[in-house]
């Protein structure tokens, strides 16, 4: 949902979004969900993919980080529209009770005006992928620079890199290619144009909106997930074993850092990365590392959503409680930041 900053690699690929995206990886980047920055200036921002954390992930959509539960994040989460939150606020609380009465109805799947946390759940991650295609969606419409419903690689390199298809973009090209200091833009590039090709599904080399969405948000399409384990294993796995260990976990990120850090970062890497214990991230582990589940984020915001408004603590919100609440709600992910609340004719037909 906004894979959102540097490609540090991508979640922190912080993921951004993934700060959540492999420079990234090498230099410490991960993948998240954010709205994806562009190259431009070359300050190494992540334009077509989600953003990542430090150490190469794909960011979720919180940065990879615990849910702090600011309001920010919480209107994303439940309104699902950057656009909209920003609308939803302008409400009168009148106004938004009775939209989010209105969405109640959508949201209660067997209709006993009580939501569960299956409910909410199921609610919470419909409003991540809705972040996601929103944001694909402005990336689409940024790139499509001759507005002909398709992005081409050219298009891409110059929104996102600024470099024409002319005399000096050939010039910008080559000093990329040839100025060491400029050898992660490079290495940007070259992820890039591998995940364009993957998600270019019929090789005419041009992403529609759909494959523009694969490439933009690789962490939502399975089919996606092999290319970035294969860019993952070319830029750690020195020895090409098929495996990572924690020296090449670790990699460019560990020069200079202190004693305290690579303790952390070790402890991390045999309790939450190893999960077989055998001291190195196997194929499925690389990608639960790499491709972090918005899962977790989703729970954790039932979680908060149940704290602050389950008032009889019976593990059901009914409508009164979530009405009485509902600057929670209006505020959280569960409505997708006013995007359910102000189109609520679009779940007609997909509830």
């Amino acid at each position: 949902m906004d894979l959102r900053a540097c490609r540090r690699g991508p979640s922190g690929l912080a993921w951004s979004a993934w700060s959540t995206w492999l420079i990234w990886l090498t230099l410490g980047g991960s993948i998240q969900a954010g709205v994806p920055q562009k190259h431009a200036g070359h300050n190494h921002a992540r334009g077509g993919q989600a953003e990542r954390t430090a150490d190469g992930a794909f960011a979720s959509l919180n940065t990879g980080e615990a849910p702090t539960h600011e309001n920010a994040f919480d209107h994303e989460a439940i309104l699902g529209s950057h656009a909209e939150a920003e609308t939803f606020d302008q409400l009168s609380p009148a106004e938004a009770q009775r939209r989010l009465r209105i969405l109640l109805d959508k949201m209660d799947r067997n209709h006993d005006e009580r939501i569960e946390k299956p409910e909410l759940f199921a609610w919470i991650l419909r409003s991540f992928k809705s972040l996601s295609q929103e944001e694909s969606s402005e990336r689409f419409k940024d790139a499509d620079l001759d507005a002909d419903g398709e992005v081409t690689w050219a298009e891409y390199i110059k929104e996102e890199f600024e470099i024409d298809d002319d005399e000096e973009g050939q010039a910008e090209m080559k000093s990329i290619q040839t100025d060491p200091d400029r050898l992660d833009e490079l290495q940007m590039m070259e992820e890039d144009r591998i995940l364009f090709q993957a998600a270019d599904k019929n090789g005419d080399n041009k992403l529609t909106p759909p494959e523009f969405l694969s490439f933009s948000h690789p962490e939502d399409d399975p089919s996606m997930h092999q290319v970035v384990l294969q860019q993952v294993l070319h830029d750690k796995d020195r020895n090409r074993d098929g495996r990572i260990d924690f020296q090449e976990y670790i990699g460019e990120r560990g020069q200079d850092q202190s004693k305290e850090w690579i303790i952390s970062e070790k402890d991390r890497f045999d309790n939450e990365l190893d999960k077989d214990k055998d001291g190195t991230l196997s194929a499925e582990e690389i990608k639960a590392w790499m491709i972090p589940s918005n899962n977790d984020i989703a729970h954790d915001e039932v979680s908060h959503l149940f704290a602050g408004a389950d008032d009889d603590v019976d593990g059901m919100l009914t409508f009164d409680e979530i009405l009485t609440h509902h600057d929670i709600f209006v505020g959280s992910e569960a409505t997708d930041y006013g995007e359910h609340l102000n189109n609520l004719h679009k779940f007609e037909d997909e509830l």
